[in-house]
């Protein structure tokens, strides 16, 4: 299916549309919970004492003010407060979360399940709100050697910011211009770039890590046509470990592949023909996919994951409902799948794959989760 005439396609700003489609949703709205089917854990996650378990997983709760600690067998095991609406969160070796929030960044040591700091956004994003458009920390990543944090801030109405926070002494020390709403941000493996996905300016912005020096990749396989409007925009970026280059994809159609060095991008046939959102890297280097439906009835397939092989062979398992950001474990046989999502329809679990025989759980946890890791 090609996707192309469809460019000019309103994402938020034809509120009809939006209704009938479950799309997305106004400025600052918080969209209903939808309730979801799920299989139930065979028992109760019981509240943690003592240290958190290796393999523990955290998410951020976009529909609350926590992140929730989770057993990934049996469901969510407590939470800390960290501030209003977290959308993302990086954790580095020393076992301490850097949790992108509306009101800055908060620092969670995993291993007590305690709150050490909040260090407020430097740039002024308006008021503290909810919702998709709100202001405040999106995409968040750390430096290999863990001393800075790097959060994508989202300026409603205008272009976004990357902040740099030194993780020793927890301050904001620069703020660089990106693009439009930072959805996502990575770090090249040596550390020496910075990549924010500008989500409605239809770029990557590479940021030197020395000079904090800025350059825009723009990255539009079905063009810019609708601007804001567009439904067809990046999302999220992974970093390949092989060659180091930034995989994009788009609809289950098109995968980016940019080389961050000379800007220019080619383009992979996908498959699973479904609006696209979260990516992860696996460790047999392959690529895993969350599609969270078709954004039009009979205009695309229904929510999946898609396990794609180095190879650029792709299988696609299908899920229940709509899911937005995804981890894997680090022996590579199961991927968590939130159901937070940022637009409407999201349920507060995750679905958890058996990527061997590609079996799928639900498991309630948390509140609209999006951002995810495994401890």
């Amino acid at each position: 299916m090609n996707r192309r005439a469809r460019a000019t396609r309103t994402a938020c700003g034809v509120f009809a549309a939006a209704l009938l489609l479950g799309a997305c949703t106004r400025d600052g709205a918080e969209p209903p919970a939808a309730a979801a089917p799920g299989t139930a854990p065979s028992a109760a996650a019981q509240p943690m004492t003592g240290p958190t378990p290796r393999g523990t997983l955290l998410v951020a709760d976009f529909g609350a003010d926590t992140v929730t600690f989770v057993d990934p067998r049996h469901g969510a095991t407590g939470s800390v407060t960290v501030g209003r609406a977290p959308y993302a969160l990086a954790v580095g070796a020393d076992g301490r979360a850097w949790v992108a929030t509306a009101e800055g960044v908060a620092v969670v040591d995993t291993r007590t399940r305690q709150r050490l700091a909040r260090i407020p956004h430097r740039t002024a994003t308006g008021p503290v709100t909810d919702g998709e458009y709100r202001g405040g920390g999106m995409g968040i990543a750390l430096s290999p050697d863990g001393t800075r944090a790097y959060v994508g801030v989202n300026v409603p109405g205008g272009n976004g910011v990357l902040e740099v926070v030194d993780t020793a002494t927890r301050e904001v020390t620069a703020a660089v211009p990106v693009g439009r709403r930072p959805f996502d941000v990575d770090v090249s493996r040596d550390g020496t770039e910075v990549y924010v996905t500008g989500h409605d300016s239809f770029d990557v912005t590479a940021v030197r890590a020395d000079t904090l020096r800025p350059r825009r990749i723009e990255v539009a396989p079905y063009g810019t046509e609708g601007g804001t409007a567009s439904w067809l925009k990046p999302h999220y970026t992974v970093v390949r470990p092989s060659d180091g280059k930034l995989l994009l994809p788009f609809e289950g159609e098109r995968l980016a592949v940019v080389d961050p060095r000379t800007g220019r991008t080619a383009i992979e046939a996908m498959t699973a023909d479904t609006h696209q959102h979260g990516a992860v890297a696996t460790p047999d280097g392959g690529l895993l996919v969350v599609g969270t439906g078709a954004v039009r009835p009979g205009e695309g397939k229904g929510p999946s994951l898609t396990v794609r092989s180095a190879d650029g062979t792709e299988r696609i398992v299908p899920l229940q409902g709509p899911h937005e950001d995804v981890a894997v474990s680090p022996d590579g046989r199961t991927a968590y799948i939130t159901g937070g999502h940022t637009r409407d329809g999201h349920w507060d679990g995750i679905t958890v794959v058996d990527l061997g025989t590609d079996a799928t759980r639900r498991l309630p946890a948390g509140t609209r989760p999006l951002g995810i890791a495994v401890l």
